[in-house]
């Protein structure tokens, strides 16, 4: 789970909407949002409907977390 959506789900719970009037919006699949849910990558083409929908930058939405190392041995 490398990204994390919860300044998306954040705004969209700020803006009273839930997923299903967000995914319509931005024309995205069932599965896309699940995919978001489970801290999935998106394609770019979504990532820009959401800007472009929500008014803002890639970074207002999602975060990267950096898997942990093993620590060497």
């Amino acid at each position: 789970m490398p990204f994390t959506y919860n300044k998306l789900w954040k705004i969209l719970i700020d803006k009273n909407m839930t997923k299903e009037d967000f995914r319509k919006l931005i024309k995205a699949s069932p599965t896309t949002i699940a995919a978001m849910g489970k801290g999935e990558g998106i394609s770019p083409k979504v990532l820009e409907r959401i800007c472009k929908a929500l008014q803002c930058q890639p970074g207002d939405i999602m975060e990267y977390l950096e898997e942990e190392q093993p620590a060497p041995q």
